[in-house]
């Protein structure tokens, strides 16, 4: 067991932004579900704490838990959801990573699911059909993320293809264009929250690499912040200095002669009792100075 955490930990630090994306979601898919059972075998609601972690759509609410604007992404309803999520992250990050670095992929996750998260506040307390779902409603996944990403490669190289399984080569711009158009469809239909969420993050990411090609990097400042925590958190200790004066000559032979005074005392005591009259102490000192 340890050995794999060794692996799990070795792996997540030489690991570039996708791999440590992939491990973050995963690690609290399991961290929830462990408390789930907990929480079953003790009787416990662990609803109340997932709660806390999952963005609500109600702003009184929201203002209470600031955080759960990005813890939100992290969370997944079940297997299936998190599965999903995971290989479309992995799927997009992949393609992501070979036009931009990792910390361009950071930022395009996390404000690409800040953006899913805003407009789907903004839309539960703005459209009325939302007025009575309002006071519970909730959102979380990476979804609006994932989202993200995949419309910002769309954006970058509209005409890249890949082979999907039993449909052959398609391009990004039309998988894009596909997942926007499902999602508006798809409000009226259930999850109308992660539905609009989606919807964010896909603007996030359009708006970002148009940005870009533009030549501003609307994420300059979030990555600054990013790049201060970094250093605040992997900032080593100052070690302490101590400094010590050098002996003079005089201090030097003073010292030599307390120390011979020390020994002739030693030997005249073995001369009366023997070696085994000594005291631990003055068997060490002697034992020091036969090594000099």
């Amino acid at each position: 067991m340890s050995t794999i955490l060794e692996d799990i930990k070795k792996n997540f630090k030489g690991g570039d932004s996708l791999t440590k994306l992939i491990y973050i979601n995963v690690g609290a898919f399991l961290i929830t579900s462990v408390l789930s059972v907990l929480s079953f075998l003790f009787m416990v609601n662990s609803w109340e704490f997932l709660n806390y972690f999952t963005l609500p759509a109600n702003i009184p609410s929201f203002i209470t838990k600031p955080w759960s604007i990005i813890s939100y992404m992290f969370l997944h309803k079940n297997f299936i959801h998190l599965l999903f999520n995971m290989l479309w992250l992995y799927f997009g990050g992949q393609i992501f990573l070979s036009f931009f670095d990792n910390k361009k992929l950071i930022s395009t996750y996390v404000l690409g699911g800040i953006s899913g998260a805003v407009l789907f506040i903004i839309s539960f307390n703005l459209f009325p059909v939302f007025a009575t779902a309002l006071p519970n409603a909730i959102a979380m996944g990476a979804s609006a993320s994932v989202l993200a990403i995949i419309m910002a490669i769309a954006t970058k190289s509209p005409n890249y293809s890949i082979r999907l399984f039993l449909i052959g080569n398609v391009k990004l711009k039309h998988i894009a264009i596909l997942s926007i158009i499902l999602d508006i469809l798809s409000i009226p239909k259930g999850n109308a929250g992660g539905h609009i969420a989606h919807l964010g993050g896909a603007f996030f990411g359009y708006l970002y690499v148009k940005q870009l090609n533009g030549g501003n990097d609307i994420a300059s400042g979030f990555n600054k912040i990013m790049d201060y925590l970094a250093v605040y958190f992997t900032r080593k200790p100052k070690l302490r200095k101590t400094y010590s004066r050098r002996k003079s000559d005089q201090d030097f032979r003073n010292q030599k002669v307390l120390n011979q005074a020390k020994i002739d005392k030693i030997l005249d005591k073995i001369a009366k009792s023997g070696y085994e009259g000594l005291t631990k102490q003055e068997k060490d000192i002697l034992f020091k100075e036969s090594k000099k």
